[in-house]
């Protein structure tokens, strides 16, 4: 998977997944531009990417904050100046949120929550798109979770806005067919992450009992590899991944690497998406 042709900008990435990503990137070929709230832990991780980019390709990073946004256009614009063959966006950053039952929770931080995972992403959408257009070609690749396919009691924000990025990222797969421009969702699995730690320092009496003893098995037994999700993010930006669209894909679970030979199918089917479930998908006659 090369991604020496194309530059990409990368939201969230001065840890975690995102730092993931952008490692992966770097060693694919691709220019990135990073970003991140945290501006002294976004130059650590350029300084330490910068040196592993290829010839004539740049690490670059600046602080920014998708839930602003000013701070979105200003991510896009400079990012376009920097990187003529900017292609790709990954739309990684995003929060937990309050943890708590939905009638007890800060009600303004469960609408800040709200303003990054969701809000942020479109507005980064609607920056990029733009350019995409024009250029006739491009990927989104936009960080999903186990909120979107499951329940989650006590992170509500987390959960309603990670089941909002997968609709809108296939709505968004429809409305740039015609130009050629992919969108996709990840869900990386279960990592040991700052959003772990999080669930774990909520305790119990916030998340619920059974996602706190789920959560200390994860750390124990350390979760979901970061690469899995970074890998399949570079999958997504790449040429392999052309006309695939409009799918949330698991790292861990999906045979993604196979999806190429199965495009024309994968097209005509609503596999990896999010559907209405009726009874008789279940064998049931009512």
């Amino acid at each position: 998977m090369d991604l020496s042709d194309r530059s990409a900008i990368i939201t969230g990435a001065n840890q975690g997944l995102g730092k993931a990503i952008a490692a992966e990137f770097v060693k694919a070929g691709a220019g990135v531009f990073l970003t991140a709230r945290n501006e002294a832990m976004l130059r650590d991780v350029r300084e330490e990417l910068a040196p592993l980019a290829r010839p004539g390709r740049r690490v670059e990073a600046m602080r920014a904050d998708v839930s602003k946004p000013d701070d979105c256009a200003a991510t896009v614009r400079r990012a376009a100046e920097l990187f003529p063959d900017l292609a790709v966006l990954v739309n990684n950053a995003g929060v937990y949120g309050p943890k708590g039952p939905i009638e007890e929770v800060d009600w303004d931080e469960w609408i800040a929550a709200v303003e990054i995972n969701l809000f942020g992403l479109v507005r980064m959408c609607r920056e990029m798109i733009p350019l995409l257009r024009k250029k006739g070609y491009g990927k989104i690749i936009n960080l999903s979770g186990g909120g979107a396919t499951n329940p989650l009691p006590r992170i509500s924000a987390y959960a309603a806005s990670k089941a909002a990025v997968v609709r809108m990222t296939d709505t968004l797969a429809e409305e740039l067919k015609d130009a050629k421009v992919d969108v996709n969702s990840i869900a990386p699995g279960a990592l040991n992450t700052r959003l772990l730690d999080e669930v774990i320092d909520a305790g119990p009496e916030k998340v619920g009992k059974a996602f706190y003893e789920r959560s200390l098995k994860q750390q124990k037994e350390g979760g979901a590899p970061l690469e899995k999700g970074a890998r399949l993010a570079v999958f997504l930006a790449s040429k392999e991944s052309d006309g695939i669209t409009g799918r949330l894909i698991s790292a861990v679970w999906d045979p993604w690497l196979d999806l190429p030979s199965k495009r024309e199918q994968l097209a005509k089917s609503d596999v990896y998406t999010l559907r209405r479930i009726v009874p008789e998908d279940r064998g049931m006659k009512w």
